[in-house]
């Protein structure tokens, strides 16, 4: 039976050959993210900062003691957030950091398989694979195990709360947006996608879940009140280091005031302007409405405010998986160069040419989200004007006419079965092989059209 799987007698599709092949790379990929560079680690520790914290409170001292004066990572959790991960403190801090980095991984790992599902695939699909690769290839996800942060939970709060905002279950959907924001506010703008739904009550609890963590960790950590007098200040401040918003590499390359907030506010412009378009011609189309707002949202948050960093692009995953769907903005490889700019785990810094090395290196990011909204915006912007100047834009929708012919892969994805099927039960042939190599002429159309 093994010998039969390794060597199958029947046809196979192209893409039952891509999974077979994609597999084994996509799980050694994760094995060695995990056990290996994650339990390695690097010199930047996110997670020493955090098991620190959650130890002092732990042990009732004062948690909001870091020093800002360095550039090491600094604990910014709120009292609500210091409440929840204070069991991380529980063991010694080497298996801790395993076990947060073993959840961080299955967090992941969930997200990847609801994402799949959102998009109608399941794990036998090419699409699995295929996935589960380019996430653990990721620079997001590799800094995100090595450094030992939180963001593999906040993409798994992510991935829920769409789904949960999907099926209309609106409190459940703020129970788990709202611990995300206890944590770390970089879901906090997704809200704005349940009020343009309509779906007010994920306020009630996407709001309630804070406050009721923060009332209750209020007089248990010893020093509260320095998060907000001391610790806040600090998280809204401009740093000119490890900071990819415009604003971030505005100060590291000495740009005056004004041209830094021209820049923000154009980008500002734009991005209301394609969130508008997305609202009054997308939203009844759920599914695309839901992922790509959401993405333009959480990409001008890293963007525009006074702090973002690379690895906060973890949470567009489910935007460049709409890059399946017919309507999807992706289908164009400007897109694609802006993900390589933040996505890539490639490093630009050059021995021989270190100016402009650096330079790339350091501004990849920056111009990766900023061209990502740019044709985002050109996409729905041209296909407004389109429509205006075709008339359609009383038919509610600035797609084109040929657009709901276009391929949608996930249909494709669900029909391989049957072409499987169909070429399996093609009957055999015993002609002879030439010499030479070469396959006979009926065994080649076969081949063709599987």
């Amino acid at each position: 039976m093994l010998l039969r799987q390794i060597e199958p007698r029947t046809a196979r599709t192209t893409a039952e050959v891509i999974k077979f092949a994609l597999w084994p790379i996509a799980v050694m990929t994760v094995l060695n993210r995990v056990f290996i560079k994650a339990v390695n680690g690097f010199v930047t520790d996110d997670y020493r900062p955090v098991y620190n914290a959650s130890k002092a409170f732990l042990n009732g001292l004062p948690v909001y003691t870091a020093n800002f004066d360095s550039v090491d990572p600094h604990y910014l959790y709120p009292p609500g957030g210091t409440l929840l991960i204070a069991p991380l403190a529980i063991i010694d801090p080497e298996k801790s950091r395993w076990c947060f980095i073993l959840l961080n991984a299955a967090a992941i790992l969930l997200a990847w398989y609801l994402l799949l599902r959102l998009f109608k695939y399941t794990v036998n699909s090419v699409a699995a694979p295929a996935l589960l690769l380019a996430m653990f290839m990721s620079e997001t996800v590799i800094n995100t195990l090595v450094f030992t942060n939180v963001n593999g939970c906040i993409l798994l709060a992510e991935l829920l709360f769409i789904h949960l905002l999907l099926q209309r279950r609106d409190l459940w959907a703020g129970v788990v947006l709202g611990l995300s924001i206890t944590v770390k506010p970089t879901l906090a703008p997704l809200i704005l996608i349940a009020a343009a739904r309509g779906q007010w009550k994920v306020f009630i609890t996407a709001i309630g879940v804070p406050v009721a963590a923060t009332a209750i960790a209020w007089p248990l950590v010893k020093d509260a009140d320095q998060f907000f007098s001391r610790t806040l200040p600090y998280i809204l401040e401009t740093r000119d280091y490890f900071n990819s918003a415009i604003a971030g590499n505005a100060a590291y390359y000495g740009l005056p005031e004004w041209l830094t907030w021209g820049i923000r506010v154009t980008m500002a412009v734009l991005v209301a302007v394609s969130l508008w378009l997305l609202y009054r011609y997308y939203r009844s189309d759920e599914l695309f409405f839901v992922t790509t707002s959401s993405g333009v949202l959480l990409t001008a948050s890293f963007l525009l405010p006074g702090l973002g960093q690379m690895y906060y692009s973890m949470m567009l995953f489910p935007l460049l998986m709409t890059v399946v769907l017919r309507n999807s903005v992706l289908r164009n490889w400007p897109a694609w160069l802006a993900v390589f700019g933040f996505m890539s785990y490639d490093k630009w810094l050059s021995d021989r040419w270190q100016n402009i090395g650096r330079n790339v290196e350091y501004l990849r990011i920056t111009f990766g989200w900023t061209l990502l909204l740019l044709v985002i915006f050109c996409v729905l912007g041209d296909r407004y004007l389109a429509a205006r100047r075709e008339g359609r834009l009383s038919t509610g929708t600035i797609d084109p006419p040929w657009m709901s012919e276009a391929p949608d892969s996930r249909t494709q994805d669900s029909a391989e079965p049957e072409v499987a099927g169909t070429v399996a039960e093609l009957p055999a042939t015993d002609t002879p092989r030439p010499r030479n190599g070469s396959a006979p002429l009926e065994e080649k159309r076969i081949s063709v059209e599987s």
